[in-house]
């Protein structure tokens, strides 16, 4: 009647950490790109001339807490090939290209972006979409995309282990 079951989950900290961080941030990143994201632009806030300063700091923020997403996850993955003896040299290829992906979104789109769209001229009561700005929200979008295959998988290849 007192049997104590030793069923548990004997998996690594660095796994679960993770798997954590990689659950965060790619739900994060589905909230911001499906939810936020087209509720500001149906709302019309994308018409308003502060529509790129608003931008830059919803994705300054988050571009922050992604960076330390991918840090962890790339560190994390290394403790993990470092432990482990069936490491796969794939796992890291996928978490540099995470942090990659981090580097590129914050230092150079979401920068560019904000200074395309950019309100200059104090006079203009509306602002409209440049042409280079469909151009990178392209180069955003596929970003994006790799980032949730990679990431999807690498969470998938850490949840079946």
């Amino acid at each position: 009647m007192n049997t104590v079951s030793s069923f548990g989950c004997k998996r690594p900290i660095w796994q679960s950490i993770v798997m954590l961080t990689l659950g965060f941030w790619l739900s994060a990143s589905l909230f911001l790109d499906w939810v936020i994201m087209p509720s500001l632009y149906v709302s019309g806030m994308m018409t308003q001339a502060s529509f790129a300063t608003a931008g830059y700091v919803i994705f300054w923020n988050f571009n922050r807490i992604e960076l330390l997403a991918a840090g962890l996850v790339l560190t994390g993955v290394l403790a993990l090939n470092q432990t482990q003896s069936n490491w796969r040299v794939s796992s890291l290829v996928l978490a540099v290209l995470l942090l990659a992906i981090s580097l590129v979104d914050t230092y150079f789109l979401s920068p560019q972006m904000s200074a395309i769209g950019l309100q200059l001229n104090l006079f203009q009561t509306t602002a409209d979409v440049p042409a280079n700005m469909s151009v990178l929200h392209g180069g955003y979008w596929l970003l994006e995309a790799v980032k949730l295959v990679a990431g999807g998988t690498l969470l998938s290849w850490y949840w079946r282990q």
